[in-house]
């Protein structure tokens, strides 16, 4: 006889977590390792085989190494939320707009003198957060000092890996020929200094600028925003004229016939064989001291937000691009 008993089915299987969104914890460091290991093979097949054609992967990898590194440690630790097609946005198109207002201002508005620099800082500055607030414009919900510190150092590591592949290229073209050696300790130096540099002033701009947003998405040049993009705009100002000051120093404290016109008119003499431990000890000593003020700055910014809304809602990652 058959038992009609009905039969007991074993209980499915309990459903597959689901696959995170984003990219994995500690993606930064992985790409670390492997663009610098990249990097180093690039440089040395273009070495062993004078191919010329590797000269943009060579240039594009290191320009863009350390600072596509930071701007994914910061997405990674403190803007995941913020959404990554606006971290892009801010990169590529805050970047390269940056660049490009940056160049035309410069050509038409700047010419050799005591204050060049200057400009070249308020200038540098100003476009930074321009193309910052041009990408964010339809996004009114990021707010808030932490949204503004990685929105605005997206932006300023942006705007140095355009700007250092442009450095390295001009460092690599010359009237001899292809100059290798130029062009890899030109890459290195500037992979050293991004992330004390554009990066960093932008940053703090950025969130004091991000702190006087108002809830419509307008942005309100207060006097603190003004007070900041002055002071980034100093240091960074600082920051590229400290060759000069060095000598200046050197200059005043070793010669007694110093002409002070040929720095009114953009010339600086080269230091001596005797000078040159005290010009490097003056200009690394000032680099040192304008990243410091800068990381001082930037961690007196890191306190927690007075904005109560100062967190973007989950639709920020979402929307309109830039």
């Amino acid at each position: 006889m058959y038992d009609h008993r009905p039969t007991t089915q074993p209980p499915p299987p309990p459903p597959s977590p689901p696959e995170p969104l984003g990219p994995r914890p500690g993606l930064w460091k992985r790409c670390l390792g492997g663009g610098l290991a990249l990097w180093v093979l690039t440089a040395v097949v273009t070495y062993a085989t004078a191919n010329t054609t590797l000269l943009p992967t060579l240039i594009l990898l290191g320009s863009f190494l350390v600072p596509g590194v930071f701007v994914l440690w910061a997405y990674e630790r403190h803007g995941a939320d913020l959404g990554l097609p606006v971290i892009l946005g801010c990169f590529v198109t805050g970047g390269v707009l940056g660049v490009l207002g940056a160049s035309v201002m410069e050509y038409y508005l700047l010419h050799p003198s005591l204050w060049m620099f200057l400009g070249v800082g308020l200038i540098e500055e100003a476009v930074k957060l321009a193309a910052l607030m041009f990408v964010v414009r339809h996004r009114p919900r990021l707010r808030g000092r932490r949204a503004g510190l990685v929105l605005g150092g997206t932006v300023g590591f942006g705007f140095a890996a355009f700007e250092s592949a442009g450095y390295a290229f001009n460092a690599a073209v010359t009237i001899d020929g292809i100059d290798l050696r130029s062009l890899l300790e030109t890459e290195i130096l500037r992979g050293l200094l991004a992330p004390f540099g554009h990066g960093l002033w932008t940053a703090v701009a950025g969130a004091v600028l991000f702190s006087f947003r108002r809830p419509d998405g307008r942005f309100r040049l207060a006097g603190p925003v003004v007070g900041a993009y002055l002071g980034v705009a100093a240091l960074h100002a600082l920051w590229d004229s400290m060759h000069g000051i060095a000598l200046w120093l050197v200059l005043r404290l070793t010669t007694t016939d110093l002409d002070r016109s040929l720095f009114a008119q953009g010339y600086l003499p080269e230091p001596t064989a005797r000078q040159e431990h005290l010009f490097t000890l003056f200009s690394v000593g000032g680099l040192v001291l304008v990243t410091l003020v800068g990381l001082a700055w930037l961690r007196s910014l890191t306190r927690p937000d007075p904005h109560p809304d100062s967190r973007p809602d989950s639709r920020a990652g979402r929307g309109p691009g830039p």
